[in-house]
């Protein structure tokens, strides 16, 4: 090879040890310690005898074109079989250059090691050369003083900036300030603690290109040379970009799949999308939704419509553009990129955005949230093929901008949200029809009464767990009776619902027929029984709503003796609160709940003062917030001790205290403080069962009528009390009793034995009676029959003002 050939100016060549000097002729000149070490010839054997004599075999025929190349060429360098001085053979790799001495005369210094030892140089030499020409991962040296000494062609392609530009600069140079600062602080740290930087993961800037944000796995060691001298720090830098974002997405993705949609409510699902977007991916976010969806109703397919912000975050103290409150409306004029979207259907990226580039029409549409934004995403948020609103994405305090992977993962984001706003949007939409079924079939207004005053509270559920079939009733019956009533179905929702609708209509059907409160919840039992075998045998079972059963409270409360009457069907007793101010459970039998079948219900009756307090309420007033239902009655009753307080007030006081302000199951509590008529407002007569009884009867209706200044009625009257006194007196056996109420209607009522009840019919004309009923139905507002356990009454009802046209 020739001298440029051997590369000697090559700072990474291999030096190989001297061994002999030849003269022009091939004899040897001078020998090493090195060369006696490796071949075992001292010098004085071979120094003036010819080296092919003795190194070599003159017939070795490499040997000799290697002499021949090397006079030649002026050097040779290569691997050539050499005898050692005990016979065998050695492999070593040589080189020879020629020199001339001051005389004129030319030599040739010969240099060796074992060919192993050389070819572990050259494989060294070839690591080095791949490290600083090849190598993927970036290698930077530093000198003790925190310049950078050399750098391979990986840090080259990571920065930009040729290799040899690098040379002599501070560490640290080519980026940031407080970039430089970090990796200046990095390498003192490794240069004088001695302990080597592992995997590190370093963020940085690059001066000439400020706007990407760079992510390096930076490893750095300790140089010493054999003497422990330091000689500086190198560093193996990874560049892992564009993995690091890349994780960064996944890990926002799997972020984002337990952060949305962890309640079906729709603006809390577009608040969770908002804050799950900043600060990872935007650094403010807004999610505007067409005004049908907040509502739970299905956008039109058109996409007209208001739209709504919903849901807005953001880092720093700007906001996106005008001020736009939660749930206010927000206009996007056209052209804007959120109009298209909305229009289109599609998504808009505007990765560098010129400081002028936002409108005053754009600023109305509140894209910019202030000069300094420069990168926009704009997600349509879709689900099931309709467009429910946009996902809009800012970047203004972070200098890199939006790219085509960012817009991916925001789309996955935003149709990830779409679904999830969509199901919240489908179950308020459920909840609301189940609502406005619900609200349709409770009573709008509790009717005024003589025999209580009457305060309510119904509190729906909230909508995670969704609506119950809770309900109340306040029912007027006749002889100025007043039942109350309070139930509770089993299950949620629509189904809950309609069940209770029905139960409440049987139950004022019940009521209608004036039967005891055991008789209403017999019946009510087999009803529940017949729906849950109705559920049966079409096999209409909905998870958690099927309707398995029931229960309800039903009393009557007569105004006249005082008394109450109420069975219950495992329901939770009422609370009595006396006069005086204490409050106690009533003893009633608890009663198995309604769809059982079979089992008996009793009923007890108690009287009640004029004043006291009479509370009926459902499992959300005691069994809220976890607390055991003792504790719940507990607290119940210590809300009831005033019962001289207004009873709206009584009323708010046990919701405050024992209701959650999100009940998780519904609220019914219904108050109700007794009245008793005054006995001036009460005339009774024991009938006898005579034919001059309806005379006696019209007698006494008439002075009782005339002395509380009723005239008018008299004459309807007298033919209401004729009829049923004729009627007693002819299928009854037995004393009759005649009794006349006056409160808000005049009460006409004859009670007797019999249980015979007399029917309305039609007569015909050759009939010789039964047309009295039809002029008693003609003649009062209200009629009809109850039985007792001694016989029946038969009741009418006239309006105080005047008689019935």
């Amino acid at each position: 090879m020739t001298e440029s050939s051997a590369r000697h100016d090559d700072p990474l060549a291999p030096r190989l040890p001297p061994l002999a000097v030849l003269d022009d002729r091939g004899s040897v000149v001078g020998w090493t310690r090195t060369a006696e070490d490796l071949l075992g010839h001292p010098g004085t054997a071979v120094i003036g005898r010819p080296a092919s004599g003795i190194l070599a075999d003159p017939r070795d025929r490499a040997a000799r074109e290697a002499a021949a190349r090397c006079r030649r060429a002026g050097g040779w360098s290569g691997v050539l079989t050499v005898r050692h001085r005990d016979g065998r053979c050695v492999e070593a790799g040589l080189t020879a250059h020629a020199f001339s001495r001051a005389d004129g005369a030319r030599e040739w210094l010969v240099a060796g090691a074992l060919a192993d030892d050389v070819l572990e140089w050259q494989r060294d030499r070839a690591i080095l050369d791949g490290l600083y020409r090849q190598s993927p991962i970036g290698l930077v040296v530093h000198s003790p003083d925190l310049r950078v000494l050399r750098v391979n062609r990986a840090v080259e392609r990571f920065t930009g900036v040729p290799a040899p530009d690098f040379r002599g600069l501070p560490t640290g140079h080519m980026l940031l300030p407080d970039d430089a600062r970090r990796a200046v602080e990095r390498v003192r740290q490794v240069l004088e603690t001695g302990r080597p930087l592992i995997y590190s993961e370093q963020f940085a800037r690059l001066e000439r290109d400020p706007a990407r944000e760079r992510v390096a796995l930076v490893s750095g060691f300790r140089m010493e040379d054999p003497s422990g001298r330091v000689l500086g720090v190198a560093e193996m830098i990874e560049d892992i970009t564009e993995r690091h974002r890349a994780q960064r997405r996944l890990a926002l993705l799997d972020q984002a799949g337990s952060r949305i949609g962890t309640t079906l409510d729709v603006a809390e699902t577009a608040r969770e999308l908002a804050e799950v977007m900043v600060p990872h991916l935007a650094d403010h976010a807004s999610v505007d939704l067409l005004e049908p969806v907040t509502r739970g109703a299905e956008p039109a397919r058109a996409l007209a419509g208001p739209v709504v912000r919903v849901g807005t975050c953001g880092v720093g103290p700007q906001q996106p553009g005008p001020p736009h409150p939660q749930g206010a409306p927000v206009v996007f004029p056209p052209g804007t990129p959120q109009a298209l979207c909305l229009a289109e259907g599609r998504p808009v990226l505007e990765p560098v955005l010129p400081p002028d580039s936002f409108s005053a029409a754009s600023r109305q549409g509140a894209q910019a949230p202030d000069l300094g934004t420069h990168s926009l995403i704009v997600v349509p948020l879709a689900a099931r093929g309709l467009v429910l609103g946009v996902l809009t994405l800012w970047r203004s305090r972070r200098p890199d901008p939006f790219e085509a992977d960012d817009l991916t993962l925001a789309q996955e984001l935003g149709s990830r949200a779409a679904v999830a706003i969509d199901n919240a949007r489908r179950f308020t939409q459920q909840q609301q029809t189940a609502f406005t079924l619900q609200s349709s079939l409770l009573p709008r207004a509790v009717p005024d009464q003589s025999a209580v005053e009457v305060a309510l509270r119904y509190l729906p559920a909230s909508a995670a767990p969704g609506l119950g079939g809770d309900w109340f009733d306040v029912i007027p019956l006749s002889g100025a009776r007043v039942a109350l009533v309070v139930g509770d179905v089993v299950g949620r929702g629509i189904h809950a619902a309609a069940t209770m609708g029905r139960l409440r209509t049987a139950v004022h059907t019940l009521a209608s027929l004036d039967l005891e409160p055991d008789e209403v919840l017999s019946r009510l039992d087999d009803l529940v029984t017949l729906l849950a075998a109705e559920q049966e045998a079409v096999g209409e079972r909905p998870v958690g709503e099927q309707v398995v059963g029931a229960t309800c409270l039903y009393a009557v409360y007569d105004p006249v003796s005082g008394r109450c009457s109420a069975a219950r069907a495992g329901h939770p007793p009422p609370v009595v609160t006396a006069p005086d101010g204490q409050p106690a459970l009533l003893d009633l039998p608890a009663g198995p709940p309604l769809g059982l079948g079979g089992l008996p219900f009793e009923v007890r009756e108690v009287d009640l003062p004029e004043g006291s307090l009479l509370s009926l309420y459902t499992n959300g007033v005691i069994g809220e917030r976890g607390i055991d239902a003792d504790i719940g009655l507990t607290r119940l009753c210590a809300a009831l001790t005033r019962p001289a307080d207004a009873l709206e007030r009584t009323c708010q006081a046990v919701v405050d205290s024992l209701v959650p302000a999100r009940p998780t199951d519904d609220v019914v509590l219904l108050i109700a403080r007794t009245r008793m008529l005054p006995p001036d407002d009460v005339a009774s007569w024991q009938l006898p069962l005579e034919p001059a009884g309806a005379a006696r009867a019209r007698a006494l209706v008439s002075a009782k009528l005339s002395e509380w200044g009723l005239d008018h009625l008299v004459f309807s009257t007298e033919l209401i009390v004729s009829e049923l006194a004729t009627n007693a007196y002819r299928y009854a056996s037995g004393p009759a009793t005649l009794r006349l109420i006056r409160e808000r209607f005049l009460v006409c009522e004859v009670s007797d034995g019999s249980h015979t009840a007399p029917h309305l019919r039609r007569a015909r004309t050759t009939d010789e009676g039964g047309r009295g009923l039809f002029l008693v139905a003609q003649m009062s507002e209200r009629w009809g029959t109850r039985y007792t356990r001694d016989g029946k009454t038969v009741w009418t009802e006239q309006p105080l003002a005047g008689t019935v046209t």
